[in-house]
């Protein structure tokens, strides 16, 4: 009588079911600490439009509107900007930098005027 080597196919079995089921825990692991992840806010670029007093301005990518409302290119980057102030507004002619300080505030300093910086607050309500 011949004799077979005892079926062992039961063992791989329960094996391959737990590595199916490790490999789905670490995949939805991996899904999670994405799409739970906060992705990084508008909030944390210069863009947007911001207030002070009166007064407002907003910027989109190198494209900004003044305060006199003029609409114009400047040099921009994810956290600052600089454009010189056209002809016919206060400070025509000077170089303005914007740096962002944090998600609500962004400082002005005017060339003509270093040592008096502005504090800008990003808008909370829709401007026109």
């Amino acid at each position: 009588m011949l004799k077979y080597p005892p079926n062992n196919r039961g063992a791989g079995m329960v094996h391959k079911s737990r590595l199916s089921l490790s490999l789905f825990a670490i995949a939805t692991a991996l899904w999670l600490g994405i799409v739970l992840v906060p992705a990084p806010a508008l909030a944390d670029r210069i863009d947007g439009f911001w207030c002070r007093a009166a007064k407002q301005l907003m910027i989109e990518g190198p494209r900004i509107v003044t305060p006199g409302g003029k609409d114009m290119q400047g040099d921009y980057d994810r956290h600052a900007f600089r454009y010189v102030v056209p002809a016919g507004e206060p400070d025509a002619g000077a170089e303005v930098s914007m740096t962002l300080l944090n998600e609500d505030l962004v400082q002005l300093v005017f060339s003509t005027r270093p040592n008096d910086t502005q504090d800008w607050q990003r808008c909370t309500g829709r401007i026109s």
